[in-house]
């Protein structure tokens, strides 16, 4: 197979290329020059400037007509302010080409772009990493004018038409050395053909109290689309931001950074239910596809079934054209049920899970999973989804004489889940958190960890929670990878960036780490976890005011208290920090041994901190998993009980 750099001709004019570089890459920049200008390319860059030209207004209005912008991002590029401007306008005016030239990831907000690998490039004209970036070229060039030819590289056997049916986003990656050059971010910019965002379905019952079965039903054929390898589907979260929408759909698609909508809506009266689902081609704002079903209750599934499956085949299609692969397509209702009582139950209890309320609103969704499995004792989400109830009960509001019958409770739970559907990556998630922050098995948490990554690539939820693990166990590269995944797949859920936050607090990137957790905090100003989490980087960085100021704001007493014990004796608040102490044992007792560690440690008593950390791990605390990383126990760290500890709870 021969690759055919193909001319422009003479009568059009040249594609006009910007290049945004730093100047301390100026070498490896002219190289990249010499081979795009040998390839027929109008190359702008401020080389071109001559003394006295107005530098800003030149470079603005290269800027504004070039048909593309190639950024050439690099540890010395990622941090320039101008390049950071030229990158922006370039990604706003649908112009950007983006290349590393050292391995470096692009800036946060650029990170969607497929990103071109020249880190291993020799200067060599006719080299692959060459030829993919002629093609990114092309492609972004082919956007602003088809009519206009530009250089295009041409594969035997592979029509230009066929390659760009495929995806742009898609044949770039392949073209600059495979989908591992691929570098996720939090921004969408190019989109591929085969991505679908759920819409939660309008409920048209006249009854408020029924919005739990629409978004339900809306969530269940979501998970049912996500379940489909060669789909790319759209997290829930960022999709229930638009359940009212006044935008058009064109807008919508864009923000969400897919393909196409599905919408609807939902009527229920007694046992007769009516549904219209409509796919949306957010790129036209035209429909594709629309239809509708008057079924009683007990049909619902297989009403969610067919709305799947004809969603799935029409967006596989985008994206292959063989019969095999919208065979494919056939989704699979792995761990789901066909008792429509246990399904009612179910979307009940996901609908209080999901407000993260106090106490009382888990016990509730646990009750109503509670009533799934008494309908269905083989509904294996139900199973799931009780589990993390326990689990999250556990972690929030328990003492310490409550956290063994818990946990315990909840790991079979999940167990029961795994046996039931072992190929149901929430399920196997669900027993890896559990083994990991409920019975401290950090070696057996691996396994369900991994599997569920493996089966829910396309699951935000399941992404994040390995992120966690790979996060406290020091596998830091993993978990980047996964978080960036689950940004991509959730860009508008708090709880995303609080994860991702973590894991940069973990990793000790504490400048990195507060933009995130601001992040969540403008996507919901009420997130527990993220006031605590600029706080705790504001105090790693020793901005011990700013520190306090966070830790105040933090809703949750158990995460609040032990933080301001410990920021306040630092500032010469000893009454402050006395108060904090007490009021945290009196609320929770032995339950908050972990962060009695923690004040003891800053507060320079070892030996009572490792006592206390002793008892954490002896009780079951859940707090024990940050202790590989929490910069809290440094003082610690070096004692040869906290290094017994560490292998005896289960860190490597």
């Amino acid at each position: 197979m021969t690759n055919e750099l193909q001319s422009p001709e003479e009568s059009q004019p040249p594609t006009r290329i910007f290049l945004s570089y730093a100047r301390q890459d100026r070498a490896r920049a002219e190289q990249v020059i010499d081979a795009l200008e040998a390839a027929g390319f109008d190359v702008w860059w401020d080389g071109l400037l001559d003394g006295g030209v107005a530098f800003a207004t030149t470079t603005e209005d290269e800027l504004e007509g070039a048909d593309a912008v190639v950024v050439l991002w690099s540890k010395t590029s990622i941090v320039s302010h101008w390049v950071l401007d030229e990158a922006t306008r370039g990604r706003e005016r649908g112009r950007l080409v983006p290349v590393t030239l050292d391995g470096s990831f692009a800036p946060l907000g650029f990170r969607q772009y497929q990103l071109l690998d020249l880190s291993m490039w020799r200067g060599s004209r006719g080299a692959p990493e060459i030829s993919g970036l002629l093609r990114a070229i092309s492609l972004v060039g082919e956007q602003k004018d088809a009519s206009r030819r530009i250089p295009q590289l041409q594969k035997a056997g592979i029509s230009r038409r066929r390659m760009i049916s495929i995806g742009g986003g898609f044949a770039i990656a392949a073209a600059a050395g495979g989908l591992g050059a691929w570098r996720f971010g939090l921004f969408r910019a190019r989109v591929d053909g085969n991505s679908v965002a759920v819409i939660p379905f309008k409920n048209l019952s006249g009854n408020a109290d029924q919005s739990y079965f629409s978004d339900g039903l809306s969530e269940e054929m979501r998970s049912a689309l996500a379940r489909v390898s060669l789909l790319k589907v759209a997290a829930p979260t960022s999709s229930i931001k638009f359940r009212d929408h006044v935008e058009d759909a064109r807008t919508v698609a864009r923000r969400l950074g897919v393909a196409f909508l599905l919408e609807g809506s939902v009527r229920r009266s007694g046992d007769v239910v009516r549904i219209v689902a409509e796919l949306i081609d957010g790129r036209t704002g035209f429909s594709r596809w629309t239809n509708s079903f008057d079924r009683t209750i007990k049909d619902i599934f297989a009403v969610q079934s067919e709305i799947a499956n004809a969603v799935a085949s029409a967006l596989v299609e985008e994206v292959a054209a063989n019969a095999g692969a919208v065979q494919d397509a056939e989704t699979d209702i792995s761990g789901g049920t066909n008792n429509v009582a246990a399904f009612d139950a179910y979307l009940r209890g996901k609908a209080l899970y999901s407000l993260h309320a106090e106490e009382r609103t888990y016990r509730e969704a646990l009750t109503q999973f509670d009533a799934a499995i008494a309908a269905d004792p083989k509904y294996a989400a139900a199973h799931s989804a009780r589990a993390r109830s326990l689990t999250s009960i556990a972690n929030q509001f328990a003492t310490a004489d409550q956290f063994l019958p818990l946990y315990s409770e909840a790991e079979a739970a999940a167990r029961r889940a795994v046996t039931l559907a072992p190929r149901f990556a929430d399920a196997q998630s669900t027993l890896g958190v559990v083994l990991f922050q409920g019975k401290l098995d950090f070696r057996g948490a691996r396994k369900p960890f991994e599997l569920s990554r493996q089966l829910g690539p396309g699951d935000a939820n399941v992404l994040a929670r390995f992120a966690t693990f790979c996060s406290a166990v020091g596998r830091f590269n993993e978990a980047t990878e996964s978080i960036d995944r689950a940004l991509l797949l959730d860009p508008l859920n708090p709880a995303m960036y609080n994860s991702a936050g973590f894991v940069q607090y973990s990793a000790r990137h504490f400048a990195k780490a507060i933009p995130l957790y601001k992040k969540a905090l403008e996507l919901n100003s009420k997130l527990p976890f993220a006031h605590a989490g600029i706080g705790n980087c504001y105090f790693a960085l020793n901005k011990l005011r700013e520190a306090r100021a966070e830790y105040l704001l933090e809703p949750l007493d158990v995460l609040r208290l032990p933080a301001i014990a410990i920021v306040a004796r630092k500032l010469g608040d000893e009454a402050g920090a006395q108060a904090s102490l007490k009021r945290l044992m009196a609320d929770r007792g032995d339950g908050a041994s972990y962060q009695q560690a923690q004040i003891r440690s800053q507060w320079g008593e070892v030996a009572s901190a490792l006592d206390k950390l002793e008892e954490s791990a002896r009780i079951g605390d859940t707090g024990i998993t940050n202790m590989r990383n929490d910069p809290m126990l440094d003082p610690l760290r070096q004692n040869p009980r906290f290094i017994r500890l560490l292998k005896q709870v289960g860190f490597d």
